[in-house]
């Protein structure tokens, strides 16, 4: 799990779910890739896991973001978008 962002209103990790920090061995069969982020609204205690075609969106957030270097209001207006979706409350961070 990787931190992506943080602020005093969110939190957003990039999750691996099959990273195991390892090489993989060659003679290994191909596994499906799955990640996804974790977007936590600090504010309202509750958190959202985007993964698949979500996870694809979000993505797309994230590099472009990295190509035009966006300010504080404008990835937390973004994040209260998604965070729209939040129904799990978050139990340990």
């Amino acid at each position: 799990m990787n931190l992506l962002y943080e602020s005093e209103s969110f939190a957003v990790m990039h999750v691996l779910a099959n990273d195991t920090g390892e090489a993989t061995p060659l003679s290994k069969p191909p596994t499906l890739e799955r990640h996804g982020f974790e977007i936590v609204d600090k504010r309202s205690g509750k958190e959202v896991y985007l993964d698949g075609s979500w996870a694809e969106m979000f993505q797309m957030h994230i590099q472009a973001w990295q190509q035009n270097t966006p300010t504080q209001e404008e990835v937390e207006d973004t994040l209260e978008r998604y965070t729209g979706l939040a129904q799990q409350p978050v139990v340990v961070h």
